[in-house]
């Protein structure tokens, strides 16, 4: 089984590669730090799962993740990262990922999924399974603060403004305001989210219905 790593903190990569390697037929072809790296690392390795990180120093894994959604046939991701919120799950899923763990896992059970989702299959922590359901059942929530409860309420609303389109000065008038309060606002949403930039705040926030109202 080939295995692409897909993370920019080399401790964690060398930690990662050790774990998978102990185990017979697992081998890690190939190594990556940021998305703009990825395309060119799966065209070279050629893996069978691509174990990948949620924030990147150039964007988010999610967008790594959808560019290779859309090539066929393309090697399924598992996500393993940080954050453990339902929107970051959600947006895992949405996005194509066809696992997803929270960093700290045990050896066993990343093992357990690099193999279930190289498979085909579909894993995901304990943690984050019994989640699922609720989340992909029913109406599409539309509440930023359910979907992002790592933003405050301020935040939430901030996101939903960025999310219509409305730049740092409208949405200062629409909140009355300071323009640099917004500054603030959006540069904490960017760090809950773990985006780099404003169009990929857009992408998740729309992915998940806001903005449209």
């Amino acid at each position: 089984m080939r295995v692409l790593i897909v993370d920019d903190h080399p401790l964690f990569r060398e930690g990662l590669k050790a774990a998978l390697e102990s185990a017979e037929g697992i081998v890690v072809v190939a190594e990556a730090e940021r998305v703009g790296d990825v395309p060119e690392a799966v065209a070279r390795s050629r893996p069978n799962v691509v174990v990948m990180d949620l924030s990147l120093p150039d964007g988010s894994g999610l967008e790594a993740t959808r560019r290779l959604s859309a090539d066929q046939p393309a090697p399924p991701v598992l996500m393993l990262t940080m954050a453990d919120d339902d929107g970051s799950l959600l947006a895992a899923l949405q996005a194509g990922a066809r696992g997803y763990l929270v960093k700290g896992a045990g050896r066993e059970e990343v093992l357990h999924a690099v193999r279930t989702v190289a498979a085909g299959g579909a894993v995901f922590g304990a943690d984050v399974a019994e989640r699922i359901t609720t989340l992909l059942a029913g109406a599409r929530v539309r509440d930023a603060g359910q979907l992002f409860p790592a933003l405050t309420a301020r935040e939430a609303e901030v996101l939903d403004l960025v999310a219509r389109g409305l730049d740092n000065r409208r949405i200062a008038r629409e909140l009355v305001v300071a323009e640099k309060t917004v500054r603030n606002h959006v540069t904490h949403i960017f760090e809950k989210l773990h985006v780099a930039t404003r169009a990929e705040a857009v992408a998740r926030a729309r992915d998940m219905g806001l903005g449209d109202g």
